[in-house]
């Protein structure tokens, strides 16, 4: 049995780090929980109640609406470049549409992006296979290698000499919306049985993240001693990506919900639903 109230997932790239950074853990001591894990994991803590909150893909609180909420204010989304969810190809996707795409396995709403990139809007057929994420093995075997996170970026500097497609951009660029890759989910059981805890970390989690924004300089030197990479490239990615999550973002999401359902990549367009308060808003299209 858990014997903190609320177990709080983190997602253990990079991206989160401007929201986590400055989060006062001591404060919360007995009463909450941080437990790092890569999107997939934390995706299924979730959904089977030992992790109460946390960023988790997009795409699984589409699979689980009915049991989450989504806090505002908090997510890793972008209006064009993300810099870390790139797919590496030979030829343009165009001519891959069809072919052999390597996948890997730690982040659904990157997967199912591509996919509703490739089968919707370049009405695609491709297979798909899971790789463990080695750029060159996955090239060897397929048309395009997906990559998520730092991974991504690492794989970004060297001289592959492959095409490199940004996902975030190019959503942007097809729809004309943000895009979000990781959203502030709880379950809505928790939210029901500590609502002033809820409030009070989510409070910390945006002062946290104003923080971090404000001053990335201890982000931005943790990054190059841990990854590698320049000053300049961090100071670029983290202000390059938002961490705001309000109706710009919400409009965007719903999209990406809709085709996904409309692919039956979902079963049915989830309804977003935001916590405010300690109160539940749902988002109309």
């Amino acid at each position: 049995m858990n014997p903190y109230p609320i177990r709080i997932g983190r997602i253990d790239y990079t991206n989160v780090w401007p929201i986590f950074h400055h989060f006062p853990e001591h404060r919360f001591t007995g009463r909450v929980e941080l437990l790092r894990q890569v999107p997939a994991s934390l995706n299924r803590a979730m959904a089977e109640g030992t992790v109460a909150m946390g960023p988790i893909s997009s795409f699984a609180y589409g699979e689980h609406a009915d049991e989450y909420v989504l806090l505002p204010d908090l997510s890793v989304s972008a209006w064009g470049p993300v810099n870390s969810i790139l797919l590496f190809h030979r030829k343009p996707l165009a001519e891959i549409a069809n072919g052999r795409i390597a996948l890997v396995n730690t982040s659904a709403t990157s997967v199912n992006l591509l996919k509703i990139i490739l089968e919707h809007y370049y009405k695609g057929t491709p297979s798909y296979f899971s790789s463990p994420p080695n750029l060159d093995a996955m090239m060897q075997e397929a048309d395009g290698a997906l990559l998520i996170g730092d991974d991504a970026i690492r794989a970004s500097w060297l001289d592959h000499g492959y095409q490199v497609t940004d996902l975030g951009q190019e959503w942007n660029r097809l729809t004309g919306h943000w895009m979000s890759f990781a959203v502030w989910a709880i379950r809505e059981d928790a939210v029901n049985a500590y609502p002033e805890l809820v409030r009070e970390v989510y409070e910390s989690f945006v002062e946290s993240k104003e923080k971090g924004l404000k001053d990335a300089s201890g982000m931005i030197s943790l990054a190059v001693a841990t990854i590698g990479g320049t000053e300049a490239y961090w100071d670029r990615y983290f202000h390059q990506l938002t961490y705001d999550f309000a109706e710009p973002q919400w409009k965007g999401l719903s999209l990406y919900f809709k085709l996904a359902a409309e692919l039956g990549l979902l079963d049915k367009q989830p309804t977003i639903r935001i916590w405010k308060e300690n109160t539940l808003m749902q988002v109309k299209e």
